[in-house]
């Protein structure tokens, strides 16, 4: 009974003197480390997470750790009370597996608790808990938190001298020596060739994070301190819980972020994996059968998906390819290979602004993956619902606002609508061509764009030298939908007008209904002379009544051109008479093309 008393009493006086209060001074001891438990890029999320686990743990702080992240850390303790609290709190399932020891060092401005106290830690020391006393308090946390588990004794690993250091480095392999110098250039210590000889460049930056970490600079790292330094590596891979995933039905062996995607279903040729954590990752397993021609054809589809932004590197050759995409909200990463019948690879999809996290996991699904046995049926989910704006699950990429433009120019300039083009950022012609802006002017309410590569259309606008007779029957061509229909339509009117009702002279009154896509379409006769470009409707001013549009006169047309730098256009000439139907929307489709605005 005594001795249980004693027990007791002992517990509950390391609590209480574990509590924030009480160990101010110890929060601050330089020489001291510290247990991360969580980073968050939400300060307002780790200052919650702080919160909710201070009511169950003792000496629960947040720090800021740099580039927006938040740590939650618990301690400080010296390294042997630091060991063995990360072995029982891990045991009884107080903090995450992935729990580390991290520095003082690698810690900034405290944002919890917060107090006149609320700064980086480096203070003068005071004594920490022995090995016992830190084993007592942890049970005694555990206890306060409703804790049923009896924590058996757990010896701590002691330091190694540096000849104990030096034999249990010689025991390492060349890709473990490798590692450790990857690490230390990730660091910041390390500036020399990844050939896993330790020289004098290797031990002098060993030396230099062993002063920067608080330890003796013997330029040999011991047991723990390899352990440290490789744990302060994986941080990023360890904080989205970095693990093996084998699917054999689509034959992919692969690491993947676990704590931040699960696998959610198949829809071929990918596995869909959706994001479960708070960074909105997405990841898919590319698996299918098919030959070069079919590894091309998913090349392409892909690039017109919303997971794979327009801006970003792109390069298909022989066996297989990979895509880029960057734009505010993400980057995505796409390989995929064809071998032996089979074309295998994955996605990644990752939230802009955790460039230095994401390339870390990249890499690692880089290193990792590996082709098993099995593919996917490609024929599998093929009764189930489908929609035109769905690829395999995966929503096709949208531009902004679409409009139509025309061909001037045999190297693919192109004539569209002034807000085809504005606050975008990117411009495509023909779909996939991105375009330079040669002029837009909103005033008159016309561009003039030049494709990032010589295009060779199959016809282009002859402008008109003089205006058609008033009623005479004028056409539009355009992607009346946005390019739904795939080719565009012709729509007929009449001029009404050879002025706007102002009084405009460089605007052409129509009758005519044509759809929103339609702006910026050619407006041909019926011997397929172009005499102007179709305005989109007003968003502002009267309401006109329907069937009354607007079109820019081709003088405006030309002198635009001109103002781009862009050669003029040859002069249409009068054809012998009407061009058959068929014929006439030939050409209006050679020289007719959709123009897209991107975010």
């Amino acid at each position: 009974m005594k001795n249980l008393i004693t027990s007791v009493f002992l517990a509950l006086t390391v609590f209480f003197a574990a509590l924030p209060g009480l160990s101010r001074a110890q929060q601050s001891d330089p020489a001291g480390v510290w247990i991360q438990v969580a980073a968050r890029p939400s300060l307002l999320e780790a200052q919650d997470e702080a919160r909710a686990l201070s009511a169950r743990l003792p000496d629960v702080a947040g720090y800021a750790l740099g580039g927006g992240w938040y740590g939650i850390v618990i301690g400080p303790y010296t390294r042997p009370d630091a060991e063995q609290v990360l072995r029982v709190y891990r045991a009884e399932g107080q903090i995450p597996r992935d729990s580390f020891i991290t520095f003082s060092s690698n810690l900034n401005t405290r944002f919890y608790p917060v107090g006149p106290e609320a700064a980086s830690p480096s203070a003068p020391p005071v004594p920490v808990q022995s090995d016992t006393t830190a084993q007592t308090a942890a049970a005694a946390a555990g206890a306060t938190a409703g804790a049923q588990t009896e924590t058996a004794p757990v010896s701590t690993l002691p330091d190694e001298t540096p000849a104990e250091a030096r034999r249990s480095e010689q025991a390492l392999s060349r890709d473990a020596r490798m590692d450790l110098q990857v690490a230390l250039k990730a660091a910041g210590f390390y500036t020399s060739a990844i050939d896993g000889a330790f020289g004098r460049g290797t031990r002098g930056s060993m030396a230099d994070w062993q002063t920067a970490r608080g330890y003796e600079a013997t330029g040999v790292l011991t047991t723990l301190q390899r352990q440290a330094l490789m744990d302060e590596y994986n941080a990023p891979l360890i904080s989205v819980g970095m693990a093996t995933y084998t699917d054999t039905r689509a034959g992919i062996s692969v690491d993947l972020p676990q704590k931040e995607v699960a696998f959610s279903r198949y829809e071929p040729p990918f596995a869909h994996f959706d994001a479960t954590g708070d960074l909105g990752v997405q990841v898919l397993l590319i698996s299918q059968p098919g030959d070069r021609r079919t590894l091309y054809g998913l090349y392409d589809i892909m690039q017109t998906l919303e997971i794979v932004p327009l801006d970003g590197d792109r390069e298909r050759s022989g066996d297989r390819f990979t895509l880029e995409g960057r734009n505010s909200r993400i980057v995505s990463y796409t390989e995929a290979r064809l071998d032996n019948g089979e074309i295998k690879g994955f996605s990644l999809i990752w939230p802009a602004g955790d460039e230095a996290r994401r390339s870390r996991v990249l890499a690692a699904m880089q290193a990792s993956f590996a082709r098993l046995d099995g593919v996917l049926d490609p024929t599998a989910g093929g009764d189930e619902a489908q929609s035109i704006d769905l690829v395999s699950g995966l929503e096709i990429r949208k531009p902004r606002l679409s409009r139509s433009g025309f061909f001037v120019t045999s190297t693919g300039v192109v004539v569209t609508t002034a807000d085809a083009v504005l606050d975008c950022g990117q411009v495509t012609i023909d779909r996939d061509v991105t375009a330079e802006v040669l002029l837009a002017d909103e005033a008159a309410g016309i561009a003039v764009l030049k494709p990032s590569v010589a295009l060779s259309p199959m016809a282009t606008a002859p402008l008109a030298a003089t205006a058609p007779r008033l009623r005479s029957a004028l056409a539009v061509s355009g992607y009346s939908y946005g390019g739904v229909l795939g080719a565009p339509s012709l729509t007929w009117g009449s001029l009404d007008d050879l002025k706007g009702l102002q009084g405009e002279a460089h605007l052409a009154r129509l009758e005519l209904t044509a759809q929103p896509g339609d702006a910026g379409g050619p407006l041909l006769d019926k011997q397929g002379t172009v005499h102007g470009m179709l305005l989109p409707l007003q968003s502002s001013g009267p309401v006109l009544p329907e069937g009354v549009r607007f079109a820019l006169k081709g003088e405006l047309i030309r002198m635009a051109l001109d103002k781009a730098g862009v050669g003029l256009p040859t002069t249409g000439t009068a054809t012998s008479g009407d061009l058959p139907i068929s014929v006439l929307q030939k050409e209006a489709t050679g020289l007719t093309t959709l123009v897209s605005c991107w975010e």
